[in-house]
């Protein structure tokens, strides 16, 4: 099968990923996929994929790609859009929309601050071998995706072989807010925390500082002060949890996260505003608020029904996506 992408510049910690590889924490080995599922769902149905299928993790600075077979591609989870370079010059596409890409021309994504995570979804999907179920870059583990690391320059991809119908848009792409609300259930740590601090991790917002990753991501707040010490005996920890170490700083836990934790654990973000927690970047402001197990299950189904009626706007384009 021949490379159908070039990578020429690599950009910040572009991976490959799909919806993961959930089963295995009891191995020890992390779920992975991608940061905001939502946003990859959605860009894999634009393209006529299915949705796991493998697609471009991308943050920014963005890779540049030259194309080398015909691609047909959707940039999906910020409002930069794609550029694509040919020697009758270039052309500036939206976002949510697919476009073709001819072989020798070369993709750009503009610089981008509205999301920290978004996706490059390929007709066909990304064609690297499925590691314990998944096609995800497992970071941590250096495992999966593309040689079980970011991109570098000089890789080639592959993509499964696709038929290219019509054309397709999303009428209605999701907003994103600036500053995030997330909802947590409290524990399974909450009695380790002083009352003032539980307080004030209701109450107050928190900024993303620059120690992120896929992993995690470190919060600057007003500090939170435990009970009885940061530590204990070591526990099972999700994407989602929010573990305070000593230093009553809280750390949320990413996609790539470990499987194990010796952190005190404050609370959890449910899995309805994991992808939500996913798109954070630096600076990015984060409030949370409590709510029960009832409206986290409610809410997961309500999130369900959200993704499919942005994908019931995914229509046919009139015009070719060509320069």
């Amino acid at each position: 099968m021949n490379a159908a992408l070039e990578v020429l510049e690599a950009g910040l910690q572009a991976s490959v990923q799909d919806l993961g590889r959930p089963g295995f924490l009891t191995l020890g080995v992390s779920r992975s996929g991608a940061l905001d599922r939502a946003t990859l769902r959605l860009a894999n149905r634009l393209v006529g994929n299915t949705d796991g299928a493998a697609a471009l993790e991308i943050r920014s600075p963005a890779p540049v790609l030259r194309a080398l077979s015909t691609v047909r591609v959707a940039l999906c989870g910020t409002s930069a859009g794609l550029i694509v370079e040919a020697a009758g010059g270039a052309v500036h596409w939206p976002s949510w929309r697919t476009v073709d890409v001819e072989a020798g021309e070369i993709i750009r994504v503009p610089p981008f601050g509205d999301s920290g995570a978004a996706y490059l979804s390929l007709s066909g999907g990304i064609d690297v071998p499925e590691v314990l179920g998944s096609r995800s870059t497992s970071v941590s583990g250096g495992f999966g995706g593309h040689e079980g690391r970011p991109l570098a320059d000089g890789d080639r991809l592959h993509v499964f072989s696709a038929r290219f119908g019509p054309h397709h848009t999303l009428l209605q792409p999701p907003g994103y807010p600036e500053t995030l609300v997330l909802r947590v259930m409290r524990g399974p740590q909450d009695d380790r925390f002083t009352a003032d601090a539980l307080r004030l991790f209701l109450s107050q917002p928190f900024t993303v500082t620059r120690d992120i990753s896929r992993m995690g991501a470190r919060l600057s707040g007003e500090k939170l002060v435990h009970d009885g010490g940061a530590g204990i005996i070591s526990d099972g920890v999700v994407p989602g949890t929010i573990q305070v170490p000593a230093s009553g700083e809280p750390i949320l836990l990413l996609a790539d996260c470990q499987t194990t934790g010796g952190y005190a654990k404050i609370a959890t973000v449910i899995s309805a505003d994991l992808p939500l927690a996913g798109r954070i970047n630096p600076g990015t402001e984060v409030r949370f608020i409590a709510i029960g197990a009832k409206k986290a299950a409610a809410a997961f189904y309500e999130a369900e029904e959200a993704t499919g009626r942005f994908a019931a706007g995914i229509v046919p384009l009139r015009e070719p996506a060509r320069l």
